[in-house]
């Protein structure tokens, strides 16, 4: 399972390589991202991060600084 993670409003990105039934928490977490930090989006819409990675691209946005 791939998805890319961008970053908003600064564009840089994340790739996260991950096996099926993973979440976006679990995505978050192994990037080094408090989860009560971060929103996240795809399509105009936000995500749960409890979700299972189903989306290929997803925006992140951070509510504090990273890590």
């Amino acid at each position: 399972m791939f998805c890319r993670f961008t970053f908003i409003p600064d564009g840089s990105v994340l790739i996260y390589q991950g096996q099926p039934g993973e979440t976006y928490e679990d995505a978050l977490l192994s990037f080094g991202i408090n989860p009560d930090a971060a929103l996240l989006f795809s399509g105009g819409r936000s995500l749960p991060q409890d979700k299972k990675i189903e989306e290929e691209e997803v925006g992140i946005f951070l509510t504090s600084s990273r890590g």
